[in-house]
């Protein structure tokens, strides 16, 4: 097959990212200690572990995290900490989804933009339990084989090798010195 006409294309497969998403959520947990709490004294998540599975609509996050509350009972005069591990499935749809890419070569991921924080923590009406409001937030990633277009050239990337270009503009001597290690990949 001859490349004859003036921009050739091919289609070259690679592998991407195919598939984006966010979602924050707010949840509500209720632990009920050993003794009538009194006043919360402190709320903190532990412990947190989680990973990322394919869903027919998006990705589901599936996790654990350890809920401690320190609190006080006996009108105030003894304290004491709850724990308690509570286990989840966040499902994030994907406001990104590339048709056309391999399903059989599917990868997922998801990271932690917000650990789970506790951000409110209360006796509950009756007395005898804790009730924690939870907030955290994943953006997950749908990593598949996908096919590209790519144009063809018919220059050998040899005829380019000796000759010199210049960068018209004054912005070129702030790149000289840039170290490409030390740059995070949101700067690229």
């Amino acid at each position: 097959m001859s490349l004859s006409s003036k921009h050739e294309c091919r289609e070259i497969i690679t592998k991407a990212i195919c598939g984006k998403g966010r979602k924050f959520s707010t949840v509500t947990h209720t632990v009920t200690p050993s003794n009538n709490p009194t006043s919360i004294l402190g709320a903190w998540i532990i412990n947190h572990q989680y990973e990322a599975v394919v869903a027919s609509d998006g990705i589901e996050v599936i996790g654990t995290y350890d809920l401690n509350i320190w609190y006080s009972y006996d009108k105030n005069s003894q304290t004491d900490v709850a724990k308690e591990t509570v286990s989840y499935v966040e499902r994030v749809p994907l406001s990104y989804l590339d048709p056309k890419h391999r399903a059989s070569t599917v990868e997922v991921s998801a990271e932690a933009t917000q650990e789970p924080s506790c951000v409110e923590a209360s006796v509950s009406s009756n007395g005898k339990s804790v009730i924690l409001r939870v907030e955290r937030e994943y953006s997950v990633e749908l990593i598949a084989e996908t096919k590209v277009m790519v144009k063809v050239c018919k220059h050998k990337h040899g005829e380019y090798e000796d000759k010199e270009f210049d960068f018209v503009g004054e912005e070129y001597g702030e790149y000289e010195d840039l170290d490409f290690d030390e740059l995070e990949d949101d700067e690229l």
